[in-house]
């Protein structure tokens, strides 16, 4: 079975989120093609998908909503997962948050059986408009690292399991 992960970061962060979900999918047995949303232009050689976004104001990244109305509907007979990455604090950890309007539209277009959010990265050292709110965020405080590598990957083992199981003909539980 070969896994899809697309995403759509600016600075990285949800870069490194998509690249820990690809290592423990890896992990579990399961061919993993990793790649820039705006890069993917044929999706009919994948079984599943997983496709993440960086929030900015709440909203998903550019070339995430490409991407969705792109390949809207081309899922509908494989699994989907979302995922986004970009409360600038620890909160995602503390419960569920509910989807923005991309990730929604995403979720209803591709159809995705879940979306999950996860903390951000916001670095200093962006450049261009991003650059200038990055700084003035660090100045307010904001600026860190909210990613929890942990809860990731353990959301990335469930999917592993999850296909797994339903490639043997089982149902997950």
């Amino acid at each position: 079975m070969t896994v899809l992960i697309a995403y759509a970061s600016t600075g990285g962060g949800t870069e490194g989120i998509a690249g820990w979900i690809a290592e423990e999918l890896r992990d579990a047995g399961l061919d993993v093609d990793l790649s820039p949303a705006a890069q993917v232009h044929d999706v009919s050689g994948y079984q599943a998908l997983i496709l993440g976004s960086a929030l900015y104001a709440a909203g998903w990244h550019p070339d995430a909503r490409h991407f969705t109305r792109r390949f809207a509907g081309g899922f509908a007979d494989r699994p989907v997962w979302l995922f986004s990455s970009g409360p600038l604090d620890t909160s995602a950890d503390d419960g569920p948050v509910t989807p923005g309007r991309h990730a929604q539209e995403a979720m209803r277009e591709l159809p995705a059986r879940e979306h999950v959010t996860f903390g951000g990265r916001m670095t200093t050292d962006a450049r261009g408009w991003l650059g200038f709110l990055a700084r003035r965020m660090a100045r307010e405080g904001h600026a860190g690292d909210f990613r929890n590598p942990d809860r990731v990957r353990a959301w990335a083992r469930d999917i592993a399991r999850t296909l797994a199981m339903e490639a043997a003909g089982r149902r997950p539980r």
